[in-house]
């Protein structure tokens, strides 16, 4: 499985940006699929999952604010992004986990200035 994210940017606080991941195969195959951020000298957390039946979950530190999705049609996952603060700021990354086995893409920079 590929996964190729964009939709990353400079932002200024308060703005909004909408990150996509498309995958390389249905995504109706996908298990779950998943955002995960991750800022200099920090972890790699997992910010919000959709499963294949469409079940969400989100970090605290999101709820509200962030939403994620996806179109099967197009094999593509979302994250729209809204109130960004500069806490936000990170490397987001998409994930993919298909039994038996999670796939990562490239990341995506994001950048919310004060």
């Amino acid at each position: 499985v590929q996964l190729q994210a964009s939709g990353g940017g400079l932002v200024q606080s308060g703005g909004s940006l909408r990150l996509s991941c498309a995958a390389s195969i249905s995504i109706l195959s996908i298990n779950v699929m998943a955002w995960y951020r991750q800022a200099p000298g920090k972890p790699r957390d997992l910010v919000a999952l959709i499963s294949n039946l469409g079940v969400t979950n989100y970090a605290n530190s999101v709820k509200g604010r962030f939403t994620i999705s996806k179109d099967n049609t197009k094999n593509t996952m979302y994250l729209q992004m809204n109130s960004l603060s500069p806490e936000d700021t990170a490397v987001y990354y998409c994930n993919a986990y298909k039994i038996p086995k999670y796939y990562w893409g490239q990341g995506t920079l994001v950048t919310v200035s004060s």
